[in-house]
């Protein structure tokens, strides 16, 4: 009985077998159970990928790599900051080992925003010229938030097309069709509200000008237009969206070198690329 209970001291005192080592970066070990919990957690933010597991050290390597350079700025958020932050997220319930690599994930990528804001989108310009392209582009592919008065005229044969000539009011406008044996349509609307082939026609087009007949013969013409609230907020929303983008560029750079600097080393070979 002795040599019984002191075989059972010994198997309950033996430490579990620790995980796999799959990988290290700058001497850390990440475990094949880190990678499992790190699968979860993109399966629950809906990354589902085939690749999954290889994907989900890289990034378990890259929040090591990034929380490492944040601490040179000190910029390294909390763990209330990453825990509050998963709350938000619908992500609060989590547990053990998926709720440690949650809150490393979280606490790496808020670090990594904090390092962008303070290094990266201070340094970047966004010209007036790159922010007019840019309204121009959107005016043609979305419309932009202008109240604007519209004629429009449906199946001008081309030969009546070649008689309209710039009006001198909206009023005009609706006159001359009339004379020309067409129907005019007055109406009003916010620019993108408009079907696309309409935005087409008008992008660009000078107030009280006539369009170029499109495909189905309509043609139209801008009487007037008068900026929304919105439009006053477009160019700020242009030039945020256009720093956003150049920031996460050249972040997605730096991060690049940051990884070749780090000592990684893959010691299971389905993780090697």
């Amino acid at each position: 009985m002795r040599k019984f209970l002191i075989l059972l001291g010994i198997i309950f005192t033996m430490p579990a077998m620790a995980a796999t080592v799959v990988a290290t970066v700058d001497g850390k070990p990440i475990t094949d159970t880190d990678v499992t919990a790190r699968t979860k957690l993109m399966a629950r933010q809906g990354n589902t990928s085939t690749d999954n597991r290889r994907q989900a050290l890289q990034n378990i390597i890259d929040d090591n790599v990034k929380l490492k350079y944040a601490a040179n700025f000190n910029a390294v958020p909390s763990e209330k900051d990453a825990v509050n932050e998963l709350k938000r997220m619908n992500l609060g319930d989590l547990s053990g080992s998926e709720r440690s690599m949650a809150i490393t994930a979280t606490r790496a990528n808020i670090a990594w925003q904090m390092i962008v804001g303070r290094t990266i989108i201070p340094t970047i310009d966004v010209s007036k010229e790159d922010v007019a392209a840019e309204k121009k582009a959107i005016e043609r592919e979305h419309g932009l938030p202008l109240e604007m008065t519209l004629v429009r005229l449906t199946d001008v044969p081309s030969d009546v097309a070649s008689k309209l000539t710039k009006p001198k009011s909206c009023d005009n406008a609706v006159n001359m069709a009339e004379n020309l044996g067409g129907v005019p349509q007055k109406f009003d609307a916010v620019q993108y509200e408009l079907a696309p082939e309409i935005r087409e026609s008008i992008a660009g087009l000078p107030l009280l000008t006539w369009s170029k007949p499109a495909d189905d013969g309509s043609i139209f013409l801008v009487c007037d237009s008068k900026k929304t609230k919105e439009y006053g907020q477009l160019d700020d929303m242009i030039k945020q969206n256009a720093v956003y983008k150049q920031a996460m560029f050249i972040a997605d750079q730096q991060l690049k070198q940051l990884r070749r600097k780090a000592v990684v080393i893959i010691n299971d070979n389905r993780y090697k690329l």
